[in-house]
């Protein structure tokens, strides 16, 4: 269980930031997502280090149980498939620049995030 406070505690901290910064200066990320995707190097370098937080999520976190730690477990595999499928095929990622281009992807990502860094910062420092 001490893994997955430490885990819910980094997570937590990273999504609310991110989800406030996504509410505060939106324009900012649009425009740093869209270089992001014309940068190939972003690929290289998001897939590895995508595939570093996976594996380790996953040795030391996955729990399959009936509880909030499984989000956790999760998560691992997602990152884990997200940094295969951006080495393995960089291109496939360019097919959702309209999306992070919508309006209506932030309005919905950000308080998206921001709750769900909320309810790991709870289960992190509350529990």
């Amino acid at each position: 269980m001490e893994t997955s406070i430490l885990i819910a505690k980094i997570i937590g901290l990273i999504y609310v930031a991110f989800g406030v910064g996504l509410l505060l200066n939106k324009s900012y990320y649009i425009k740093a997502i869209n270089s992001l995707l014309e940068d190939s190097s972003y690929f290289i370098i998001g897939g590895l280090l995508a595939i570093i937080i996976g594996i380790l999520i996953i040795e030391y976190h996955n729990i399959w149980s009936n509880d909030w730690t499984i989000i956790i477990t999760i998560i691992g595999w997602i990152a884990l498939f997200k940094g295969i499928t951006l080495l393995a095929f960089p291109k496939s990622f360019t097919l959702f620049k309209p999306l992070f281009n919508s309006d209506l992807f932030y309005k919905i990502l950000a308080p998206f995030v921001i709750i769900l860094g909320l309810i790991f910062i709870y289960f992190g420092f509350c529990s």
